[in-house]
């Protein structure tokens, strides 16, 4: 715009040339240049500034790969988070600004990460690339509560949209967040509450692409059962259904990098839960 200006003032001098003998017609332009550059500047500084796109990477193809990556980079999980990003607990919201955030290592601290099911069908689902929401959740069994992140992928790039913080809903049975707790945490509680014999599915020693289903009782299982978690367990939701009052739970403990893979079935069995069957399969 600048520019056709100038030159509709610079033809404008050109006239007035020719009937002023010896006028100068530059003795302005630099005065009138300055003037619409001025005004050029000024009509670009109004317009505002579009908002911060993420760039997709590698990783945003695949959740597990991304929500790593999110959780050991500072840079990246800052650039991952939409300020002021909505909290909400109970019924009270707040908003967290970028500069209250502080980088959150979410479970890969630690030697594995735990996985929540309702029923085996949904083990089945593999996260793919066609996925746009997920939920990583923290489910917290001493105090009974559960923090869940809302994931959205906005243009190919995974953003954190949300977190909401809850009570864990109760109902007529044994709570399984309760029963968990006392179950990881004390053996003679354990004991009573294993089934024996126990449901055994194991790699067979001979072909690692086979498995073994067998039976164990319940002397074996505590010579061959993982550490359990006490505190806290770890969830992403990909859809699959993870209901507070499921009659069956499927808890899922998976190394991070190290073939890791160890999975407990619980179901309700007269009102009280009780693990009936034990999956080692790590490599």
């Amino acid at each position: 715009m600048a520019g056709v200006v100038l030159l509709g003032f610079l033809a404008s001098c050109g006239n007035a040339n020719k009937k002023k003998t010896g006028y100068d017609p530059f003795a302005n332009l630099t005065h009138e240049v300055d003037k619409l550059r001025e005004q050029a500047d000024t009509a670009v500084e109004a317009v505002p500034a579009p908002p911060e796109t993420p760039v997709p990477t590698r990783a945003d193809e695949s959740f597990d790969d991304f929500i790593y990556n999110f959780a050991s980079d500072d840079a990246l999980q800052r650039q991952r988070v939409k300020f002021p990003l909505p909290y909400y607990e109970g019924d009270l919201k707040r908003d967290i600004g970028r500069e209250e955030w502080k980088h959150d290592s979410l479970f890969i601290q630690q030697p594995y990460y735990t996985l929540l099911f309702d029923k085996e069908a949904d083990m089945d689902v593999v996260p793919d690339s066609t996925l746009t929401s997920v939920q990583v959740e923290w489910i917290y069994v001493k105090r009974r509560m559960v923090k869940r992140y809302y994931f959205e992928r906005v243009r190919g790039a995974w953003i954190l949209e949300a977190i909401n913080r809850r009570a864990i809903e109760a109902d007529d049975n044994e709570d399984f967040v309760e029963f968990f707790q006392r179950f990881a945490s004390d053996s003679l509680f354990q004991r009573q509450r294993v089934r024996d014999p126990l449901e055994f599915v194991t790699i067979d020693p001979d072909d690692e692409f086979s498995v073994l289903n067998a039976t164990i009782n319940v002397d074996q299982w505590f010579a061959f059962h993982p550490t359990l978690p006490t505190d806290s367990l770890s969830n992403i939701n990909y859809g699959q259904a993870n209901d507070d009052h499921s009659r069956a739970k499927i808890l899922a403990l998976k190394g991070i990098g190290n073939g890791f893979s160890n999975i407990l079935h619980f179901r309700l069995h007269a009102g009280k839960w009780e693990l009936y069957k034990f999956e080692d399969t790590s490599v």
